[in-house]
């Protein structure tokens, strides 16, 4: 099995995405199953085939540790790392060629703390890729767009796993905003020159010596737009999942699935 980690800023569209890229690979009857790794998620729009709150309630967390809502979720995310045997163990039963994982909502949750390591470890880093979700509302600006990708190659660097970028929400982006955004990424020289003609913006400075340190490290490549609600961008989601896994090709199947 190969797994999913959706990851990306709170409102990105983390869990949204999750259950219609289900739906999609059930249409196209490739086998998957999801995992909430967000125990404090108060509603899903999918049905999770295994839940870390059946092990961790936010509720009880902050009963028995005497924390607020914030405190409560840093301790039930590294409560998490102590749990994920149990849902290494869940996951042994289901025989799928995807997992879906729905990370929390707070992306420093699950990004920059060391029991996410643990997690990832646990359920097999090896064969592992992030689908990291861009906020388009981060992305009004060359500036902006910098800002949220040297976030995103911070991402990529704690976890240590390959990562597609996808913009989220394009549906809500007139075609002209999201094309930009997306060539800022897949052709860095376009990025650059809109960043000169932000120059009177003192946060250019800044932006350009980010932009310097986001080429020199080689994170530019491609971005992809998406969008769950009208279910854009699926099929490029698989087909850049199985570019990575399988070099382009279908999952393998047993023999008994070909006989």
């Amino acid at each position: 099995m190969n797994n999913v980690y959706f990851v990306g800023t709170a409102g990105s569209g983390k869990s949204t995405m999750v259950g219609a890229f289900k739906r999609w690979l059930d249409d196209n009857e490739i086998d998957s199953c999801t995992v909430n790794l967000d125990p404090g998620a108060e509603k899903l729009p999918y049905q999770p085939d295994i839940d870390i709150r059946e092990w961790i309630n936010l509720d009880e967390v902050m009963s028995q540790y005497g924390l607020g809502p914030n405190g409560a979720q840093i301790v039930a995310a590294d409560l998490m790392a102590v749990n994920i045997s149990k849902v290494s163990d869940a996951l042994d039963s289901y025989d799928v060629d995807y997992v879906l994982i729905d990370t929390p909502g707070q992306l420093e949750l699950f990004a920059f703390r060391e029991s996410s390591n643990i997690v990832i470890d646990a359920l097999g880093k090896d064969r592992s890729i992030i689908a990291y979700l861009s906020d388009p509302t981060l992305y009004k600006s060359a500036n902006g767009f910098v800002s949220a990708m040297t976030l995103g190659a911070l991402v990529q660097f704690r976890l240590d796993m390959p990562m597609i970028n996808l913009l989220s929400k394009v549906d809500t982006l007139r075609e002209k905003d999201s094309d930009r955004i997306i060539d800022w990424y897949n052709n860095p020289d376009t990025l650059y020159g809109d960043l000169l003609d932000e120059d009177k913006d003192p946060q250019s400075v800044i932006g350009m010596e980010l932009f310097r340190a986001l080429e020199d490290t080689g994170v530019f490549g491609e971005m992809r737009g998406v969008s769950a609600e009208k279910e854009i961008g699926l099929q490029e989601i698989y087909a850049a999942v199985q570019l990575q896994f399988h070099g382009g090709d279908d999952a393998e199947k047993d023999d008994s699935d070909t006989e």
